[in-house]
């Protein structure tokens, strides 16, 4: 196993509907700036530990919990990205020291993006991890088969109980994603999502929030076009390998093209060897979203 993750503090910030939990690894100087990272549509915000752990204090790391999950789970809806988007604008605001880079994997990329165009005096530059480019629908493919298909695994998660903690690790390891790969992050991370009691551990994500924000990552308007209307720098970085660690990831050189995205406002780079989960833990993924959240310099030293 690796070194355990960095232990975040933890705080609320108060947001429409309850107070929103949020992780903080604090920088080692005050003038540091600050970094808002948005985790996907069933993760949580320990999902950034080991960019957390690479930054080393060279910035402060804010990572919410989107509400309707982990310990925003109490957080009422209505959700949506654009919910998500202020929520995390509101986080910035609280406990951030200036503009912010907002990072988001997955999901969290819709919601950063959509954070920079609907908040861009908070937002100073945006890092998409595998995530924020979106496409058609292919032709005669209704929107609920293709919500089924996208969300068909993680909606089965949600519905499942677990006798006791250990087997819910057991659920996480046997992953094809993750590759026979475990490290004490990995495991704070997912059991940070658990809720309830043995016998019946079930996710702490609410099925209502998932179903929402995942019909909206498909079909909303305003979401798809957000990386195309940024206001400030950005980058986009994509996994080689997809979901289940199959060799077609979400996007490549071809799907982003197709998407109309413009690579000289938007740089999009692969990151070899990485799947749409580990590009947030591996060596190479971890490092390279790092170098992405330092490429301006203002956090060296």
């Amino acid at each position: 196993m690796s070194r355990p993750p960095l232990l975040p503090e933890e705080s609320t910030v108060p947001v429409p509907g309850g107070d929103l939990a949020v992780l903080r690894w604090p920088a080692n100087r005050p003038e540091a700036p600050t970094v808002v990272a948005v985790h996907g549509i069933t993760a949580n915000g320990l999902a950034w530990y080991e960019v957390a752990r690479r930054l080393a204090g060279r910035v402060t790391l804010l990572a919410p919990d989107l509400r309707g999950r982990s310990a925003s789970r109490a957080v009422a809806g209505p959700y949506g990205l654009a919910r998500h988007a202020d929520d995390v604008a509101a986080v910035t605001a609280a406990l951030g020291t200036g503009p912010a880079v907002v990072v988001g994997h997955s999901m969290g990329a819709w919601v950063a993006a959509l954070t920079a165009v609907r908040h861009p005096g908070l937002v100073r530059r945006v890092l998409l991890v595998d995530g924020a480019v979106s496409f058609p629908l292919p032709a005669g493919v209704p929107a609920e088969d293709a919500l089924a298909a996208v969300l068909g695994p993680a909606l089965a998660r949600l519905s499942m109980t677990f006798p006791d903690r250990d087997a819910y690790r057991e659920f996480w390891r046997r992953h094809p994603a993750f590759g026979g790969d475990w490290s004490e992050g990995i495991d704070a991370y997912t059991q940070r999502d658990l809720v309830g009691a043995e016998p019946e551990l079930r996710s702490s994500c609410r099925l209502e929030a998932v179903r929402t924000d995942g019909a909206q990552v498909l079909l909303d308007e305003e979401a798809a076009g957000a990386v195309h209307r940024l206001p400030c720098p950005a980058e986009l970085l994509w996994a080689e390998r997809g979901l289940l660690d199959e060799p077609q990831g979400l996007y490549d050189h071809e799907r982003i093209e197709s998407s109309g995205l413009d690579t000289a406002r938007v740089p999009a780079a692969l990151v070899p060897g990485t799947n749409h989960y580990s590009i947030l833990w591996s060596p190479a993924g971890a490092d390279r979203i790092v170098r992405g959240l330092l490429a301006d310099g203002s956090a060296a030293g």
